[in-house]
C-alpha cells in the first residue's frame, strides 16, 4: 500500500517510503560479523578479543548500528556541527533496527555535553537521538541524571592513549541508579573512554547492569583493513 505522502531517500533523494531507499539501505557500513561483544572491534568467532580480557570495561554489553564511515559518519557530522536535526530520528532508527534481540534496561542515559559546549551548539546530539528511540522502546530517558563536570579537548583531535587521560574524573551522577539496568547512548565509540569514564559513575550510584548503545563504531585503520580482507574473501 502506497503512503499519500512519499518522502525522499534522505541519502540519494529517491523517492520511497522510508528514511532510506533499499538500495541505500543494503549498502549501510556493517559492522564484521564476528566482532567482539565488548569493543565490537573485530575477532575470530566472535569471543572477547585479548585487550577487553587484559583491560575489561566497565559496561557488560555494547551495541553498535554502523561502521563510523561514509555515508554514516557524514549523517552523524550534518547532525552535530550543521544542526540539522532531523537525522537524529533517522540515526535511532538505524539503532532501533539492530536492537531485535537485545535486552531493553530500566532507563537511557544519554552521554552529557559540558555546559560549555552545550552553550556553542545549541543541543546535544545524543540527547536528540535519544528522545526518540526512548519513544520507540518505551523506555524512560534520563537526560539529566549524569553531568559532564569536566571540559574536556575534543575526542576527534587527539591520539587513542590520550583520549583516556583526557577523559578522566570527566562525570559525575547525580541520580541514585540503585538496581537498574542502565543503557548509555553516545552518537560514535572510538577508542571507548568516553562511555566508560560514565559508565564508571553510574555503577558507583548502584547500577547494576550497564549497556552502551551507539549509532557507530570507529574502526582503527588495521581494523579497517582485516574488515575489508574479509569482504573481498567473500566476493
Amino acid at each position: 500500500m502506497q503512503t499519500l505522502f512519499p518522502t525522499n531517500c534522505f541519502l540519494c533523494l529517491a523517492a520511497c517510503e522510508s528514511d532510506l531507499c533499499r538500495a541505500c539501505h543494503e549498502s549501510l557500513p556493517q559492522l564484521p560479523s564476528e566482532h567482539c561483544p565488548l569493543c565490537l572491534l573485530p575477532t575470530k568467532d566472535s569471543y572477547i578479543c585479548g585487550n577487553c580480557l587484559k583491560h575489561p570495561p566497565v559496561w557488560t554489553h555494547a551495541l553498535a548500528a554502523l561502521q563510523y564511515v561514509f555515508p554514516i559518519d557524514a549523517m552523524i557530522h550534518s547532525l552535530k556541527y550543521q544542526g540539522n536535526l532531523a537525522v537524529a530520528p533517522i540515526l535511532a532508527n538505524l539503532l532501533l533496527a539492530k536492537m531485535n534481540h537485545c535486552p531493553l534496561p530500566d532507563v537511557i542515559i544519554p552521554v552529557p555535553l559540558h555546559p560549555t559546549k552545550l552553550q556553542e551548539r545549541g543541543f546535544n546530539q545524543a540527547l536528540e537521538i535519544s528522545r526518540h528511540l526512548s519513544r520507540q522502546i518505551n523506555v524512560p530517558l534520563l537526560p539529566h541524571a549524569c553531568v559532564r563536570t569536566k571540559d574536556t579537548f575534543s575526542q576527534t583531535e587527539l591520539s587513542w592513549k590520550k583520549r583516556l587521560t583526557n577523559m578522566r574524573n570527566a562525570f559525575e551522577c547525580t541520580t541514585s541508579l540503585a538496581h537498574k539496568h542502565v543503557a548509555l547512548l553516545d552518537d560514535v565509540m572510538t577508542s571507548g573512554a568516553t562511555l566508560n569514564e560514565l559508565a564508571k559513575v553510574v555503577r558507583k550510584e548502584g547500577a547494576t547492569g550497564v549497556s552502551v548503545w551507539v549509532i557507530a563504531r570507529a574502526m582503527p585503520s588495521s581494523a579497517l583493513i582485516k574488515t575489508t580482507e574479509h569482504h573481498q574473501t567473500m566476493l
